[in-house]
């Protein structure tokens, strides 16, 4: 049988309308919302039917509504429930977000392109039994992302390397990686080293990691070397594209604090990883707003002021 555990996490605030300008609404995006999250882990079995095809965690708001969705993969050596904050962040604002488990040795995106995609097909007649009562996904609004090499998997997605029965609107890259290095890119590989040659429908945000691409241990490589991490993606994006670097933190600096302690030793790292999680979730939010909701005064405004952050934003960019 498939098995469902859910949590709660209650934020344990009260909405006040009022008017507010745009700086300050796209402000608040950097906060943890309003709304009260549920976790909800599910293993992938043969019974019941509705099962997933692979393991997955549903963060999603407990309030009843129908609801954009946001597909998230993890990285390598990795977990799904590594990045529990940071989900929880972005579903507070009125996300649900599927995180499908991955294979998390092989050093290579292809199966996280296949369970990707077959957690997709799966959305339509599966996700609703795992939703609490009256709440439903919007799946006409339907995002990917991921981070690591599932930032990587999810570009191959996006770009066709696996078939999939519902359309994403949106693509996210956060701190993607597609190897080792331009010579050594992992299988499927997609970089090009031309500007502007991912074929690609749809707006892309790629946020990247300052320190990702410096050493931290000298027999180590780095967590997201150069030629094939957050810039190349960026630059082989085609418009409307958006860029966000968080300069003074590392690759895995957005995971929980309790979290994948060997692959954070190995990695460049800043101080306050809350910073960190709270910049790339409210990045993550206004994006997802501007793109599904077609709302973008709080995109703008992070655009026109980068230091609404709370971790400081450099480069930042964008081409529409």
């Amino acid at each position: 049988m498939a098995m469902v555990l859910a949590t709660t996490e209650a934020n344990n605030r009260t909405a006040v309308p009022m008017v507010v300008e745009p700086s300050t609404a796209a402000a608040s995006l950097f906060s943890v919302g309003d709304l009260t999250v549920e976790f909800s882990a599910v293993k992938s079995s043969k019974t019941p039917a509705w099962s997933p095809p692979v393991d997955i965690t549903v963060a999603s708001p407990l309030e009843k509504g129908l609801y954009p969705l946001l597909m998230f993969l993890h990285g390598y050596m990795l977990s799904k429930d590594d990045y529990r904050k940071l989900l929880q962040h972005i579903a507070s604002h009125g996300y649900i977000v599927v995180a499908p488990q991955s294979n998390v040795l092989f050093p290579c995106s292809q199966a996280d392109i296949t369970g990707a995609a077959a957690t997709t097909n799966w959305l339509p007649t599966g996700l609703q039994y795992i939703l609490p009562k009256g709440v439903k996904a919007d799946l006409e609004k339907l995002a990917l992302s991921g981070h690591s090499r599932g930032g990587h998997a999810a570009f191959a997605l996006a770009l066709g390397h696996a078939e999939t029965d519902l359309k994403f609107s949106a693509l996210l890259g956060i701190d993607p990686v597609a190897g080792p290095g331009p010579e050594t890119q992992i299988p499927p590989k997609i970089l090009t080293n031309q500007p502007s040659s991912f074929a690609l429908d749809m707006p892309v945000l790629v946020v990247g990691s300052g320190l990702g691409e410096k050493k931290r241990l000298p027999i180590f490589p780095a967590c997201a070397p150069e030629g094939v991490n957050h810039a190349e993606f960026y630059y082989e994006c085609k418009t409307p594209c958006y860029y966000f670097v968080v300069s003074d933190y590392g690759h895995m600096d957005m995971l929980d604090d309790d979290a994948a302690f060997l692959m954070k030793c190995l990695c460049a790292k800043g101080t306050d990883r809350d910073l960190m999680r709270r910049s790339i979730g409210g990045l993550v939010v206004a994006f997802l707003k501007a793109c599904l909701e077609d709302d973008k005064d709080d995109l703008q405004a992070i655009l026109g002021d980068p230091d609404i952050a709370p971790a400081k934003l450099n480069p930042v960019d964008h081409r529409i």
